[in-house]
Order: C-alpha cells, then sequence, then structure tokens
C-alpha cells in the first residue's frame, strides 16, 4: 500500500498514537475544518455507501464515483470480514481507498472488533489527522453528522448527550449517517432498535438519515420529519427486500450502486444511481436555516 509510505509499516505506531489522542482508545468527538477551497455556503457534492470491497462489482461503484470527482465522500461502514489491517489494506485500499482522500467514515459491525488497528489507524493515515468516533462538518449551508451505530448508544451514553449538544440551534438543515439504520425493509437484517436514541434525537432537527448494513438501496416515507436512505449495494453482495414492507417509498435490491447528493442552501437533491448509470430513483428535500 502506498498511501502515506505504506500502511502495513506504519500502522503500529498509528494505533499507538491513536490510542493517547482517543482517550486511550475510548473514543472521541470532534467537529472537523471545512476543507481548503470549500466554501461551505455553495454547492457540493456527495456520494454515499456501504458494504463495499475490491470485486469487480465494487471497483464499478468506485469508478462511478470517481468519474464525478465528488467533494466528499460518505463511507458507510464495513471492510470485511473482521476489520483487520490486512483487510482494509487488500479489501478496501485497492478500491474505496481511492476517495479516502475526500471520505468521512463511519464504522460497521464488522469494522468495530479491531477498530484500532483497522478502522481508526487507516482513517489516520489516508486523512493525515485521527478521525472521531463521530463528529460532524459544514458543507454547502448543511451539517453533516458522522455517527457511530457500534459504539455506545444509549440515552445516556456520551455519543447521544453530544449528539443533543449540536443539535441546540435552530434549523434542521441537518444529514446524519451511521452504518446500521433505525429503519430496514431488508430481509438479513430489518429494524435496529439500539440506534432509536440517535433518530430520537434528531427529529425535527434534521431532513436525512443514511445508513447501509443491508446490502441494498432503500428509501423509506418520512416519518418524524426524517426521510432516511440506505445506501448499501458497495459491493460485497445484495441481500432482498421485502417490497411489501409500506413504509418503503422505493428499493432495489437487484443492481449495485450508490447514493449521490447535490446540497444548496436550504435544498438537497438525491439521486440513486445504478453502476451501468442508470438513475433509479431521485426526489429533492428542502430544510429551514437556523437564521
Amino acid at each position: 500500500m502506498a498511501r502515506g509510505g505504506g500502511f502495513a509499516a506504519w500502522r503500529a505506531i498509528a494505533v499507538a498514537a491513536s490510542c493517547l489522542l482517543l482517550a486511550a482508545c475510548g473514543g472521541s468527538s470532534g467537529e472537523e475544518p471545512n476543507r481548503p477551497g470549500k466554501s461551505p455556503k455553495g454547492q457540493a457534492t456527495l456520494w454515499a455507501v456501504g458494504d463495499g470491497d475490491a470485486s469487480p462489482a465494487g471497483q464499478s461503484v468506485v469508478q462511478m464515483i470517481t468519474r464525478e470527482k465528488p467533494d466528499r465522500f460518505l463511507y458507510l461502514g464495513d471492510v470485511y470480514d473482521e476489520g483487520t489491517a490486512d483487510e482494509f489494506e487488500r479489501n478496501f485500499e485497492p478500491s474505496f481507498g481511492q476517495l479516502a482522500d475526500v471520505g468521512a467514515p463511519t464504522p460497521g459491525n464488522h469494522d468495530w472488533a479491531n477498530r484500532d488497528e483497522g478502522y481508526r489507524a487507516y482513517w489516520e493515515n489516508a486523512r493525515g489527522r485521527p478521525t472521531p468516533d463521530y463528529y460532524k462538518f459544514s458543507l454547502a449551508g448543511w451539517e453533516i453528522i458522522s455517527l457511530n451505530s457500534e459504539a455506545p448508544r444509549d440515552p445516556d451514553s456520551g455519543q447521544v448527550d453530544w449528539l443533543r449538544r449540536q443539535l441546540d440551534t435552530p434549523g434542521n438543515c441537518r444529514i446524519a449517517f451511521w452504518h446500521a439504520p433505525r429503519y430496514s425493509a431488508g430481509t438479513n437484517h430489518g429494524d435496529d432498535p439500539s440506534v432509536a436514541s440517535l433518530w430520537n434525537a434528531l427529529r425535527d432537527r434534521a431532513v436525512l438519515v443514511l445508513g447501509a448494513h443491508d446490502h441494498n438501496m432503500q428509501r423509506f416515507k418520512p416519518r418524524d420529519g426524517i426521510t432516511e436512505l440506505i445506501s448499501g449495494a458497495g459491493g460485497h453482495g445484495l441481500y432482498t427486500v421485502d417490497e411489501r414492507d409500506p413504509r418503503l417509498a422505493w428499493s432495489d435490491d437487484k443492481r449495485y450502486g450508490a447514493l449521490k447528493l447535490t446540497l444548496k442552501p436550504g435544498l438537497a437533491s438525491f439521486t440513486f444511481k445504478s453502476v451501468d448509470g442508470k438513475t433509479l430513483d431521485s426526489g429533492k428535500i428542502g430544510c429551514r436555516s437556523a437564521k
């Protein structure tokens, strides 16, 4: 791996340093600076997908995204099978690693057991600084909040307390993302009540929540003022969707693809695209700014 002088040789130092910077490997929160040259009030393009790998399907998803030169890439978690350093080097770096310089990750369930040597070390090397376990940044008049479905998330947890403090200001021009979705019509995983505290905190304070975990694409009808979008068709196999679920507005479990978001102040346009270039589903969602 060429990035940063070689991840395999570098990771032992990174793990030790990350443990110190992340409160003795206990996790952290933070706010990222705006990327150089990107105005937080201008138009921006984000892509989001999870559950990818370096298979031909995964490479096709990466090629589709890289052609569009996104401002940010939200990786929605999971590097298979245990999220080790070797798996990041073998399964992620040759594919989605091409987008790491604009990456904003969240960990998946397959990443968390070996998070110090894998997830944390990889992203610190790729981004040049530690990646907090949950954090936020601003782009094109929106707050983007990376939350963590693998870290403690009960109502009294540090993560939920941090999230509530980020939501103190009025308005709902916010997008939150984490790996395991609160609601899913996927037949492999389905709903996840363990993240209910994250969802509940976001009521009336966000208009979009993104997830993966189920290897397909789903859009739900608005609930609590939030539209949930699932983008888990990143290449590592496909899982079926129960299309009879009345909460669904749209779904696809037959094609690999990803979610594109175009942000402007007060407006988010979303498009689910398949690797063959087809637009599968699209729409627009407005929001209320804090001003």
